[in-house]
């Protein structure tokens, strides 16, 4: 039986202390410090996919001056950082809130229940670390904000690869890595063609005996300066705030163009990227099949490499590239439909994530279960169904910091306004006769493979969940937060027994 806290009822319960928690903590503090709030965490620190993934190599596939914080300058000298980097200013930002004392780690949200009555969430939680067995909590709050992400903490995606068994080399997933993993001199065969596997294949070259790449489908890869040298030279002569403000709107405003680009014209933008990739490669390697993907331009995210590192391994022969498909796993590697066979003394299943929307929690109304499949996005931050429930999505072609710093913005206005108006609860309600469609309108395998379990968008304003920063500062940073679908109520006393 669960049982509650001592702590009285907390203005908003923040659910993970990775950037959008953080970011959500921000702006709380800054705009309304009278506001009482906690952060849970599920794992034993802060930092979240930034702190989770430990394999090598890993870094941001956009650059830092979008993917950091409107707030807070990024200073490094590195555009594309790695992991470290980051995690070093994810702790500063929470050092210069002070936020330390607010956050709890090893707890997990697991359900939560809205409680009219009250206009409070009963949210269960339980620990993760070596009192997991204990008793779970109660925490009652007005507000949740989920700072979750979109995927499994737990559990990466990993096909049922027939033969996985008789395999009698090591297998790892990416989300799992072994601190202690040795390939030193070891042929390594990665699995997949994302980020992950651009990522992996450069950076184990240089102990390797020789990293292979085995994609299935090819994905569209283009090298960029791991260092701006543009923006490191504005935050030099402006100063670091000044510099980074304009580095930031420089690089919203190339990726914008560069996806309006791909979408509108696909044909010229697939020439130029395999253009780019020839003249990385050399014109001995062959571009065909192993960089023509079967989709256009942005269709899925496009694959950075710093520097073109990837590049530099193919074309110096520490690295190949295979574009086939499985027939099944060996004693000695791995055997191909062609015919082929790899052989490999380590296998990494790049394979991708699997979706989980606020780290599996469940949710409830007066003990009534809330289904999520017919729960519907307002703005990209509520869902219709969730009274007092604001989440945090960012962007899947551009950096996810940029809609979360405005998302947290309009959380803090409409917070205010609540506070001026006597509000104690505020719900999204759509029009019922509004065509739907899914969440996330994206072609990557990760989120197709998941689109049924999710929640809804509908199809106009503001019920689209928008993927343009543009559109998105009018309607989130300057859009209103008294429209006619937001549902105002009031509770005169609101019970905390």
């Amino acid at each position: 039986m669960a049982t509650e806290t001592p702590t009285d009822l907390l203005d908003v319960l923040i659910i993970g202390a990775g950037i959008s928690g953080i970011g959500a903590a921000h702006y709380l503090t800054t705009e309304l410090p009278e506001k009482t709030f906690a952060i849970l965490e599920s794992r034993h620190t802060a930092g979240g996919t930034w702190d989770l993934f430990k394999y090598p190599g890993i870094r941001s596939d956009s650059d830092l001056h979008t993917f950091g914080f409107e707030f807070k300058p990024w200073t490094d000298k590195q555009a594309i950082a790695d992991a470290p980097r980051i995690l070093d200013y994810l702790h500063e930002a929470i050092d210069d809130d002070q936020l330390a004392d607010k956050i709890t780690y090893h707890r997990r949200a697991v359900s939560a229940d809205w409680h009219t009555d009250e206009a409070a969430w009963h949210v269960t939680v339980r620990r993760t670390d070596d009192d997991a067995a204990a008793e779970p909590e109660i925490i009652k709050a007005r507000w949740i904000f989920a700072g979750t992400g979109y995927y499994d903490y737990e559990q990466g995606f990993s096909p049922d690869f027939p033969g996985r068994e008789r395999f009698t080399g090591q297998i790892v997933h990416p989300q799992h890595w072994p601190e202690d993993l040795d390939y030193r001199g070891k042929r390594v065969v990665v699995i997949g063609s994302g980020a992950t596997a651009v990522t992996l294949v450069p950076s184990m070259t240089d102990q390797a005996e020789h990293v292979t790449m085995l994609q299935r489908t090819p994905t569209y890869v283009i090298p960029l300066p791991r260092e701006d040298a543009i923006a490191n030279a504005m935050k030099k002569v402006l100063g670091p705030r000044r510099g980074y403000r304009l580095s930031r709107e420089k690089n919203i405003l190339q990726q914008r163009v560069v996806f309006e680009l791909c979408q509108r014209f696909p044909r010229l933008a697939r020439r130029v990227i395999r253009g780019t990739n020839k003249a990385m490669l050399g014109k001995d390697f062959p571009l065909d099949p192993h960089f023509n993907p079967p989709y256009n331009p942005w269709d899925q995210r496009l694959c950075v490499v710093p520097n073109g590192d990837m590049f530099t391994a193919l074309r110096r022969g520490a690295a190949s590239i295979v574009t086939d498909r499985i027939a099944s796993f060996t004693e000695t590697g791995i055997l191909l439909e062609s015919g082929a066979e790899l052989a490999a003394d380590i296998i990494v299943t790049a394979t991708g994530l699997n979706l989980q929307m606020f780290g599996g929690m469940t949710f409830a109304r007066d003990g009534v279960d809330v289904d999520l499949t017919d729960s519907v996005s307002y703005r990209g931050m509520m869902l219709s169904g969730l009274p007092n429930f604001a989440m945090a999505i960012g962007y899947t072609n551009s950096s996810w910091t940029l809609k979360v710093d405005m998302l947290c913005q309009y959380f803090v206005r409409m917070l205010a306004h609540m506070d001026r108006n006597g509000y104690t609860s505020v719900e999204a309600v759509p029009d019922p006769a509004m065509e739907l469609r899914p969440l996330l309108d994206f072609g990557a395998g990760y989120v197709q493979r998941a689109l049924d379990g999710l929640p809804k968008q509908g199809v106009v304003d503001p019920w689209k969940m928008s993927m343009s920063v543009y559109a998105d500062v009018r309607l989130i940073r300057r859009g209103p937060v008294d429209d006619e679908f937001l549902h105002y109520a009031r509770v005169s006393e609101p019970s905390l027994v």
